[in-house]
C-alpha cells in the first residue's frame, strides 16, 4: 500500500509540474519591436503594389541596424525561456565532436586532406609526403587561425600544375565576395599581394604561370545588396599586379553574362569558357593555348543547354550535355571543329540522370536512380568496364583523380550512415574502407525508407522518411518535412549530425524530391519553374498530407523547413496552407518575388522564377504566391522562426526582414513569429561550427516547444500539450 500511495503522490506531483510548465509557457509574451511603415508604392502593369517595409532593404542604414538588434533581443528573449535549449546544445556539441576526414588528393610531392578534429569552426588542410605514413601528416593551412571567432572561412583552394604554388580564397563574414591569397606551398609563405573583390569564381591554373578567375566590377553603394550582372573572366600572371590582369571574356555592355568561368584542361592545351545569363543554360567557348594569340572559338552560341567538357585526349573533347537529352549524355568532338553538328554520342542518354567524372584514364558515370546513386566505369573508347559496387543504398560522390593515378577516393552516405571515405582500385574495381567516422550514433537503431505519393495533379513524387525503428504510427511524432524544389538541385540521401539529434528525440525526418529539382532530369526541373512553380508547392503540401494520412504525424506535430529557394517553398506553403503545420522554418529565403531580381545576382534566377517585369501574366503569377505579399490579416499562421544572416549577399536579408515584419503585423492568435538574424554570417557556406550548433539548438528547441513538449521527448514518453 505504501508503494501505491507513493506512485499516486508522484503522479500528482508530475501533473502539477506539467500544469505549472503550461502556465509558464503561457507567460512567455513576445514583445515585438515596432516596425514603421512607409508609403512606397510600385506600379506593375497598372496594379499598385504597396511596399511598406521597403526601408528595410537599406542594409547600410542605422534604422535597419537598430531594427535587427531589437528583433534579435525579442527573439532571444523568447528562446531563453525554452527549458531544454541548453540540453539540445550540449547533445549537438557532443555528437558533433568526432574526427571528420576528407578524401586525400595529390598535388606535387604531397598528399593533402581536409580534417576537423571535432568542434573546430573550420576544416584544416593537412599534408604528408606521398608514399610516407599518413600519420606523419602536418598542418598545412588552418583557417581557424584567420580570426578568433571562425567567421573568416576558406572559400576554395587550387594548386599550380607542379603543386608548388597555392591560390586560396577566403570569405569574411559569410560574404560571397572573396579575396585570393597566393602561397609558396613549400615554405607556406604568402608571396604576392592579395587579389580583392572576387565573386563566384574558381581558380584554374595554366601550367605554373598563373590562373584564371572571375568577378564583377565592385558595385556602387552596398556591396551586400547592389546588383551585379556583368561577370568577367580574368587571367592573373604570377608576379604582376591585379590591376593589370587582362579581361579574357566578358565586359561587353551589349552582351551581359551574369555568370562566366574559365577552366584549363589537365594537359594545359585548352581554355574552356562557360557563360550564362541565368543559373540554367550556358554558352561555350574554346581557346587553343598551344597557339599564341589563338581566337576564342564558339562551340555553342545559345543557352538552350547545360554543356561542358570533362576530358580531352589530344584534340578529342569529351563533353557532357543535356542538349536534346534532358537526362544528359556524353558526346565527343574534335576541337578543330567543335560545333554540335559534329558531335558523336559516346555514352548515350538513359532514363536516369547522368553526372560523370574522370580519374585514372576512365570515365565514371554516376546515375541517379530515384535519387539514389549507381556508378558505371567506362574506358575512353566507350566500353563498359564494370558497375562499381557501392557499400549500400545511398549517395556516392567524388569519383575523380588525375589521369596518371591508379586509385581514387569516394564518399558514401545516406540518412542513417555517417559519411565514410572509400579507396577504390581503378584497375581492379575493388573498394576498401579508408575513413570510417567514430561517432556516437548507431545506424542500426534507425530506418530509412522511400515511398511514392501522389501530388495534386496526379504526379508521383518520391520521398524518403527516416526515424527510429519501432516508431508508433499514432499521429503524434514530431516531424520535420524538408524540401527545396528548384534550380535543378537534387536532394540525395546524406547524413546530418543535426538530423541525428532530431531523430534521437523520436523525430521523423522526411525529404520529398519535388519538381523543380534535378532528380529526374531537365523535364522534372522545368515542371517546377516560372508559370509552373505552383507544382512545387503542391508537391510539398501533398507530402505533408501523406505523412498525416499515414499517421506518421499530424498538423500539431508537423514542422516544414527549407533554405534559400527552400525558404521560398516554406513561405509559400505556410501562407497557402497555414492550417497544415504547427511550425514553419524558412531560412535565408527568397520571399519577395516582385523584387528579388533587383538585388545582387538575383536576376540570374529568372530561368526558375521569371520576373515581375516580364509581362502582366508573370507579374500576376508571382504576386499570387510571393510570401511577402500573401500574409493576410485575420489568419492564424504557424509558429514561425525566420532565420537569415546579416551578411547574406546572395539572398539579401531584406527578404526575411520584410516577411517577418508582415507576419508580426498581421498574425492572429498566440503563435510566435520570430526572426533570428545571425551576425557576421552569410548564406550558409563557411558558417563556423559553433554558430551552426547554436542555430540548430534554437531551431529544434523552438520547434519542439511550440509542438507542446515541456521536456525533451527523449526524456519522457509523455507528450504535453500547452
Amino acid at each position: 500500500m505504501k508503494n501505491i500511495s507513493f506512485i499516486i503522490l508522484a503522479m500528482l506531483a508530475f501533473t502539477a509540474c506539467k500544469e505549472e510548465a503550461k502556465e509558464q509557457k503561457r507567460d512567455i509574451v513576445v514583445n515585438y519591436p515596432e516596425t514603421k511603415k512607409v508609403d512606397t508604392i510600385t506600379d506593375y502593369f497598372g496594379t499598385q503594389v504597396k511596399d511598406p517595409y521597403r526601408w528595410l532593404e537599406d542594409d547600410k542604414s542605422s534604422e535597419t541596424e537598430n531594427w535587427v538588434k531589437a528583433q534579435n533581443e525579442s527573439t532571444y528573449g523568447y528562446l531563453d525561456n525554452i527549458p531544454y535549449r541548453e540540453e539540445l546544445k550540449e547533445r549537438l556539441s557532443k555528437l558533433w565532436n568526432y574526427e571528420k576526414v576528407g578524401a586525400p588528393f595529390k598535388e606535387g610531392d604531397y598528399t593533402y586532406f581536409y580534417k576537423n578534429d571535432g568542434l573546430q569552426n573550420q576544416y584544416v588542410i593537412y599534408r604528408y609526403k606521398t608514399g610516407q605514413d599518413p600519420k606523419s601528416a602536418e598542418v598545412f593551412l588552418d583557417p581557424n587561425t584567420f580570426t578568433e571567432d571562425g567567421t573568416i572561412s576558406l572559400g576554395g583552394a587550387s594548386f599550380s600544375k607542379d603543386g608548388k604554388t597555392l591560390a586560396y580564397a577566403i570569405s569574411e563574414g559569410g560574404s560571397d565576395w572573396r579575396k585570393i591569397l597566393i602561397m609558396n606551398a613549400e615554405t607556406k609563405e604568402i608571396i604576392e599581394d592579395t587579389l580583392i573583390d572576387v565573386k563566384f569564381s574558381g581558380m584554374s591554373w595554366y601550367k605554373n604561370e598563373g590562373f584564371y578567375y572571375s568577378s564583377y566590377d565592385k558595385p556602387e553603394g552596398s556591396e551586400l545588396s547592389a546588383k551585379t550582372d556583368q561577370h568577367k573572366v580574368y587571367y592573373h600572371k604570377l608576379g604582376t599586379s591585379q590591376k593589370n590582369d587582362p579581361v579574357i571574356f566578358g565586359g561587353t555592355p551589349a552582351e551581359k553574362h551574369r555568370y562566366a568561368g574559365g577552366n584549363v584542361s589537365e594537359d594545359d592545351n585548352y581554355l574552356i569558357i562557360t557563360a550564362s545569363v541565368s543559373t540554367s543554360g550556358n554558352k561555350l567557348f574554346l581557346k587553343d593555348l598551344t597557339k599564341p594569340n589563338s581566337p576564342l572559338v564558339t562551340i555553342l552560341d545559345h543557352t538552350d543547354s547545360d554543356t561542358y567538357p570533362i576530358e580531352n585526349v589530344g584534340s578529342k573533347l569529351y563533353m557532357v550535355t543535356n542538349l536534346n537529352a534532358p537526362n544528359k549524355k556524353i558526346v565527343t568532338v574534335d576541337a578543330s571543329n567543335p560545333s554540335p553538328e559534329n558531335w558523336v554520342d559516346f555514352i548515350p542518354e538513359t532514363k536516369n540522370v547522368l553526372s560523370p567524372s574522370t580519374g585514372g584514364g576512365y570515365i565514371f558515370a554516376e546515375y541517379m536512380v530515384d535519387a539514389v546513386s549507381k556508378v558505371m566505369q567506362y574506358d575512353y573508347n566507350g566500353k563498359l568496364v564494370r558497375e562499381v559496387k557501392l557499400p549500400g543504398v545511398g549517395s556516392a560522390g567524388g569519383f575523380g583523380a588525375k589521369k596518371e593515378d591508379t586509385e581514387l577516393y569516394y564518399s558514401f552516405t545516406n540518412y542513417v550512415t555517417p559519411g565514410s571515405i572509400y579507396k577504390y582500385d581503378i584497375k581492379n574495381g575493388t573498394s576498401e574502407i579508408f575513413v570510417k567516422p567514430d561517432i556516437d550514433f548507431n545506424p542500426e537503431d534507425y530506418e530509412s525508407k522511400q515511398v511514392f505519393y501522389t501530388s495534386k495533379d496526379g504526379t508521383k513524387v518520391p520521398m524518403i522518411i527516416t526515424h527510429k525503428k519501432g516508431l508508433k504510427l499514432n499521429g503524434k511524432n514530431p516531424t520535420i518535412l524538408y524540401g527545396y524544389g528548384g534550380f535543378n538541385v537534387s536532394l540525395t540521401p546524406s547524413f546530418s549530425i543535426a538530423n541525428a539529434v532530431w531523430m534521437e528525440q523520436g523525430g521523423v525526418y522526411a525529404v520529398p524530391n519535388l519538381r523543380g529539382g534535378g532528380e529526374y532530369g531537365k523535364a522534372w526541373h522545368n515542371a517546377g519553374t516560372q508559370l509552373k512553380k505552383q507544382n512545387v508547392f503542391d508537391d510539398f503540401i501533398a507530402a505533408a498530407e501523406y505523412l498525416i494520412a499515414e499517421n506518421y504525424t499530424s498538423s500539431d506535430y508537423l514542422a516544414i523547413k527549407g533554405g534559400s529557394n527552400g525558404g521560398l517553398l516554406v513561405g509559400a506553403t505556410m501562407t497557402q496552407r497555414p492550417d497544415l503545420m504547427k511550425v514553419a522554418l524558412p531560412a535565408v529565403g527568397v520571399l519577395d518575388m516582385l523584387r528579388y531580381h533587383t538585388f545582387t545576382a538575383g536576376a540570374g534566377w529568372a530561368y526558375d522564377y521569371g520576373t515581375a517585369d516580364d509581362n502582366k501574366e508573370m507579374f500576376d503569377y508571382l504576386k499570387g504566391y510571393s510570401p511577402v505579399h500573401n500574409v493576410k490579416e485575420g489568419v492564424e499562421y504557424p509558429a514561425t522562426m525566420v532565420t537569415t544572416g546579416d551578411h547574406d549577399d546572395r539572398v539579401v536579408p531584406a527578404h526575411s526582414f520584410k516577411f517577418a515584419a508582415e507576419l508580426q503585423a498581421k498574425q492572429t492568435g498566440n503563435n510566435p513569429t520570430l526572426i533570428r538574424i545571425e551576425t557576421d554570417a552569410g548564406h550558409g557556406a563557411g558558417t563556423p561550427v559553433s554558430k551552426t550548433i547554436e542555430q540548430y539548438a534554437d531551431i529544434f528547441g523552438f520547434t519542439l516547444y511550440n509542438m507542446g513538449f515541456e521536456v525533451l521527448p527523449s526524456d519522457t514518453k509523455e507528450k504535453v500539450k500547452g
